[in-house]
């Protein structure tokens, strides 16, 4: 059944304990503005004869940064390359570099992207109006590691696979990968539609039905996406993360109209914790997890019963409508690590109006400036553990090494886990040699004894 929420904030004083061990956060870089306009700027080098195209690189790829307690470290690009790896004198030295180095401009995720055991998907939407609607998601899959392309030059989606997600993040407890989905009424399940309980938004006047966000299942391998929520939620959700326990988390939005305490954090006008607020998910249900609560019609004067979030203040920081990350580290569950913004994106321009100010000026006015913050899931409050440098941002991030589905087994190419025992051999009994690589991505162009990947899938050489 499909529930409005009333988001309130009561005050709550206290702070996020974030262990002092040193956590390296890794990330798939989202383009953010620059001084110039955007930031990931691409950078054409020549045309390459042996490749059959013109190459380029750009700073898209997997970023890390390093919080060690006190400090975060600035994002360094890793894997790191630099032009004269592949190019020199006017000609290539390394094609499969090259290649590579070029196939990083495809990392892009802005309709969302999953880490889940080292390995990538990232989600491209293109616009609806200036592109064939079957192009309308690109999907590629990557090794998390060495920033491979695994598949993906061209698999296209139409709208109707609806893979636009505030996140995605794999659930260990029953090893299904889950997200919060952007739907329409059109695209939710017709049992859904035709139970009683079920009703659209009356202030959705959208030409394509009643929008929201819809908890779901995806197959990795068909990017097949499933919704299990009985109706839409109507908030603007940036981020959404499962920790090592299986409990399911998403961030709103919030913005900056309240009153700035002496700590940094946001309070409304009763002095409350406010801005962004952390809702929990049941994942059996997809219904988000609420309390009863007791309210009294103003205009009749009749008390009636609402539910409310279980949280009942806001982080203490505002953020925005952009496009956010959020993660746990597998040792521990009630620190959720969220990559946000500290601001609305507006400030005071030179009349004293409060508005939108010039992309030129952000590194005075704070415009677009980015966090890494610690929210504590056992009170919803969050500590901004540092500001980033240069104001990355991310689609993507994950704990190196302590992820919680590290270890799973799972395949984003084929979305099943395992390994398959079998030798692959052409007819006149030569291995194929055509799409291998080990197990860290690298190409193989002869594969002997081992464990490979070929065509999407692990196979075992004996």
């Amino acid at each position: 059944m499909k529930k409005k929420l009333f988001i309130g904030a009561l005050a709550l004083m206290g702070c996020v304990l974030v262990n002092a061990q040193s956590v390296k956060i890794n990330g798939v870089a989202q383009m953010n503005r620059d001084n110039e306009g955007d930031q990931m700027h691409p950078k054409y080098i020549a045309w390459c004869s042996e490749l059959g195209k013109g190459i380029s690189m750009s700073d898209y790829g997997t970023w890390t940064m390093t919080w060690d307690g006190t400090s975060l470290s600035a994002p360094v690009k890793d894997p790191d390359y630099k032009m004269s790896d592949f190019y020199s004198g006017g000609q290539f030295t390394d094609i499969e570099k090259a290649s590579w180095a070029n196939d990083l401009l495809l990392m892009i995720g802005n309709s969302g992207a999953l880490y889940v055991d080292k390995q990538l998907v990232t989600v491209f939407s293109r616009d609806e109006q200036s592109t064939p609607d079957e192009e309308l998601f690109a999907v590629r899959k990557w090794n998390a590691e060495t920033g491979v392309l695994l598949s993906g030059r061209s698999d296209n989606f139409p709208k109707s696979a609806r893979l636009e997600s505030a996140g995605m993040s794999y659930n260990p407890k029953d090893g299904k990968v889950y997200g919060l989905f952007y739907l329409t009424g059109q695209q939710l399940p017709q049992d859904i539609l035709d139970d009683p309980d079920y009703s659209p938004d009356p202030d959705d006047d959208l030409t394509d039905g009643d929008a929201g966000y819809c908890i779901c299942t995806i197959d990795l391998g068909t990017m097949t996406v499933t919704p299990i929520t009985p109706g839409l939620y109507y908030y603007n959700f940036v981020t959404f993360a499962i920790n090592s326990e299986g409990r399911a988390f998403a961030l709103t939005s919030g913005g900056t109209s309240g009153a700035i305490m002496t700590n940094g954090k946001v309070t409304d006008l009763d002095g409350n914790l406010a801005g962004a607020q952390l809702c929990e998910f049941d994942l059996t249900t997809g219904l988000m997890k609420t309390k009863p609560q007791q309210a009294v019609d103003p205009g009749t004067g009749e008390t009636y019963t609402e539910y409310v979030n279980i949280y009942e203040h806001g982080t203490g920081y505002c953020s925005q409508y952009r496009r956010q990350a959020a993660c746990f580290s597998k040792s521990n569950p009630n620190i959720m690590y969220w990559n946000g913004y500290i601001n609305s994106g507006k400030g005071y321009n030179s009349w004293g109006s409060w508005s939108s100010l010039s992309d030129k000026e952000w590194k005075t006015n704070g415009k677009y400036d980015t966090a890494l913050y610690a929210v504590d899931i056992t009170t919803g409050e969050a500590t901004m553990l540092s500001k980033i440098k240069d104001r990355f941002t991310f689609s993507a991030i994950w704990v190196d090494g302590d992820d919680p589905s590290d270890g799973c087994g799972l395949n984003v190419m084929t979305g099943q886990g395992g390994t398959t025992a079998m030798s692959l051999t052409t007819d006149n009994g030569q291995q194929t040699t055509d799409d291998w690589y080990d197990l860290s991505g690298r190409r193989v162009e002869n594969p002997t004894k081992g464990i490979f990947i070929h065509h999407g899938k692990k196979v075992v050489i004996k």
